[in-house]
């Protein structure tokens, strides 16, 4: 009470006393804080009784004017004053006793102020950056503090000084012993109501407290610069630890990281938001030395690592692929909570967007991270949590376990926009190999070949997700994906006549072709065609013939007869487009050329070559294998008249995105129909041409086929309301995506040569 009104009076007589000059109202109001600690015996009234949260917002004031008053950069008597008696190394030892109560909070306030308010730069100062550096050891060691939130304020300021200028971090590198020598230094707080707290150096705070203070002059003439002015970084470390140039078995703390750490565990949210944005500023400082600090000294990636593993253990066997898809409000520190809506919505939402929420964080991090510490993150994130915790998730016998954790897969491949990150997510599931693939592969890498078998899994749920999976992945700017899914087996070109089918694939060759391939002519069903059913071989005479120029000298074949052989492919009694408004040709010609124009400035930067690499170049002797991707696709492609319509969908679907990539020899081997084909060798037109023989055999078994197939087509557009079963129906729809493939391939194929042809 009495405090109170002590505080009240001294105001009062501060407001109506004449104003002193600047650097005497400085000393003054330290002087009152000093005098405190000899005139109180209870040292259990929280400061906010007393005058000093006052005193200490005064000489705040009194900084800043002073700084305004004077030219840009010159410092004034009352700042050196501050450098000189080591005010903060004072409010440090005050702070870290809490003595009164509360102290600690005050002296970060003013830290977080002193910083934030001057302009001129002041961590360079030896009195400034060692105390600073004590002061950040103090901040999260305890959760849930009552000055946690100044805390994060003062470690916030920090680190954005250290953002404007990125080599002060350097002071902020301790030397590990340094670091103990200084915590067992620094006096524990006072138990005694009498004893006077000291500093680290020991000397008492009432020294120069009760006598009179040093003429400022005197004081600015007496001593050196050294002692009171900026101190290059070099010396700086001599205090605060080594730099690279030291021992390098020397460990170092990097304190400001390790309180960051702690903090984003604060059950605050606020905070712990605050928290990751200070990490994301010293993960993206140039400084080298800081980045191996980082990396080495810290756990800062295990620590982020692990938690986004057990969020991601925290999450339901069992979720919808399509709640997982679908899911929003996916950004780290932005992350709503609604708990009625939560719960509402689907059972494990909440711990959903906290998981994704995560990622995204780590992958912001990543992505703005010096190269050294987003490297060092992404190769913890693939071995302690993709290889840890996704990839049993993945090898498991549960059909609902498979989906759920291929769903989620999917969405990270899908969020992902770190580089490096996708690197490492790359890596993690097809393995860093570029060699020719064989069977061996399988026991090398089981987890790329579990993936590529699920998309020819006995659940269709599973198969579309794994595909769609893919799919994504083939969409990111990533050459690494494309070779290792499909051009290492293709860079030969051995696919083409004259090549041995693969001797060492027993699995899958048999009698001399892959297991799929067919040589048409010695096709039965090619074989009982007969001009009495009207399947005749005349349904392929749509393809014109070959002629004398149709390979061009750059290896492109004339690109109408590509056209025409996909567009004839389909024969006319399955086709249905046609009687339909809207399902043109055209259309997909507009798509195409917008996808390949996106396509071509992603692969710009892959040096890809502008034509197929010359035959005599080839490894003629080198058996073929299209490599177990395309194998499923073509397993896929060649069944598509007897798999349901949203599984051809996305077959197809990946099929056209492997086309429209411009290299040569993708190219050559998905939208040529002429290119001579080795024995037991199949391209994608040959797989399309099996397929439509088997259509034709069909066809003679269904009853008024075309009529219900153009039902068919109309129900699926929505033009008709569902009626009556038809039968047939799985093989109708496959024909129906088989006519729309046929069209996209020719549409593909049109804006590739166009391309190639326009400058």
């Amino acid at each position: 009470m009495f405090s109170k009104l002590a505080s009240i009076l001294q105001h009062a007589v501060e407001v109506l006393a004449p104003s002193l000059p600047l650097q005497e109202d400085f000393v003054y109001h330290w002087k009152a804080i000093t005098h405190y600690y000899i005139e109180t015996s209870d040292d259990k009234a929280p400061v906010t009784d007393t005058n000093i949260p006052s005193h200490l917002e005064q000489m705040l004031d009194i900084l800043v004017q002073e700084e305004d008053e004077r030219e840009s950069g010159e410092t004034g008597p009352c700042m050196e004053y501050l450098l000189h008696h080591k005010v903060l190394e004072t409010l440090y030892t005050l702070g870290k006793a809490d003595c009164p109560p509360g102290m600690k909070q005050q002296v970060l306030v003013f830290y977080t102020k002193l910083l934030g308010r001057i302009r001129q730069p002041l961590l360079p100062h030896i009195n400034v950056h060692r105390p600073v550096q004590k002061l950040i050891r103090l901040c999260g060691e305890v959760l849930a503090n009552p000055t946690e939130n100044e805390e994060i304020q003062f470690l916030c300021i920090v680190c954005s000084k250290l953002k404007q200028d990125p080599y002060l971090v350097n002071f902020f590198l301790e030397n590990k012993s340094r670091a103990g020598l200084l915590h067992s230094v620094a006096s524990p707080p006072s138990s005694n109501p009498r004893q006077v707290p000291t500093n680290d150096t020991g000397q008492s705070l009432a020294s120069g407290a009760t006598g009179d203070f040093p003429r400022a002059d005197k004081d600015l003439t007496d001593h050196s610069s050294s002692s009171t002015g900026s101190q290059p970084p070099t010396e700086g470390l001599q205090e605060s630890g080594p730099q690279e140039q030291s021992s390098s078995h020397i460990q170092q703390d990097y304190n400001l990281v390790n309180s960051l750490l702690n903090l984003t565990k604060s059950p605050d949210g606020r905070v712990a938001v605050k928290a990751c944005e200070g990490l994301m500023l010293l993960v993206s400082l140039p400084e080298t030395a800081a980045a191996k600090c980082l990396t080495q000294s810290t756990c800062m990636c295990e620590l982020l690592t692990d938690r986004l593993a057990s969020l991601y253990r925290a999450l339901p066997q069992s979720i919808d692929p399509l709640d997982i898809e679908t899911v929003d409000g996916i950004n780290w520190g932005l992350d709503s909570y609604n708990v009625k809506e939560d719960a509402s919505a689907f059972p494990g939402k909440r711990a959903l967007i906290s998981f994704l929420s995560w990622f995204d964080y780590c992958d912001q991090l990543i992505k703005e991270a010096h190269q050294i510490t987003a490297s060092a993150m992404a190769q913890c994130i693939r071995e302690r949590f993709l290889v840890g915790v996704v990839e049993p998730q993945l090898m498991q016998t549960s059909e609902i376990g498979i989906l759920t954790a291929t769903a989620l897969l999917h969405r990270i491949v899908r969020h992902v926009t770190s580089e490096t990150l996708l690197q490492q997510i790359v890596y993690f599931l097809l393995t860093e190999q570029r060699d020719p693939e064989s069977l061996r592969d399988i026991q090398r890498n089981p987890l790329r070949h579990r993936l590529i078998e699920h998309c020819n899994h006995i659940s269709d749920e599973i198969s579309i997700m794994t595909l769609r999976l893919f799919e994504h992945l083939l969409h990111k700017p990533n050459e690494h994906i494309l070779y290792n899914l499909v051009l290492r087996n293709l860079e030969e070109r051995n696919y083409t006549e004259y090549k041995p089918p693969c001797p060492d694939d027993k699995d899958v060759v048999e009698n001399g072709q892959i297991a799929g391939a067919v040589d048409l002519e010695e096709d039965p069903i090619f074989a009982d065609m007969s001009p009495d059913n009207m399947l005749s071989k005349e349904w392929m005479s749509a393809s014109p013939p070959i002629t004398p120029d149709h390979h061009r000298n750059d290896g492109k074949t004339e690109v109408h007869k590509i056209v025409n052989s996909f567009l004839c492919l389909v024969p006319d009694e399955a086709k249905s487009s046609y009687q339909v408004e809207g399902t043109g040709y055209d259309t997909y010609l507009r798509d195409a050329h917008r996808q390949f124009r996106d396509y071509c400035a992603v692969c710009l930067r892959w040096d890809w070559p502008g034509i197929a690499k010359a035959i005599e170049k080839c490894n003629l002797e080198a058996p073929f294998f299209e490599g177990h991707f395309l194998k499923v696709l073509f397993d896929r492609m060649g069944r598509i008249l007897d798999q349901p319509y949203d599984v051809n969908l996305q077959v197809t679907s990946v099929l056209s995105k492997l086309s429209l990539f411009p290299h040569p020899h993708i190219h050559e081997f998905l939208l040529d129909p002429y290119v001579n084909l080795a024995p037991g060798c199949r391209s994608l037109f040959a797989v399309i041409v099996r397929v439509v023989g088997d259509l034709m055999v069909r066809i003679q078994r269904i009853p008024e086929f075309t009529p219900k197939l153009l039902r068919v087509r109309k129900r699926l557009l929505g033009l008709e309301p569902d009626g009556p079963i038809v039968d047939h129906l799985t093989l109708l729809e496959g024909v129906i995506v088989l006519e729309e493939f046929c069209k996209e391939l020719a549409a593909i194929a049109f804006v590739k040569y166009h391309s190639s042809t326009t400058p």
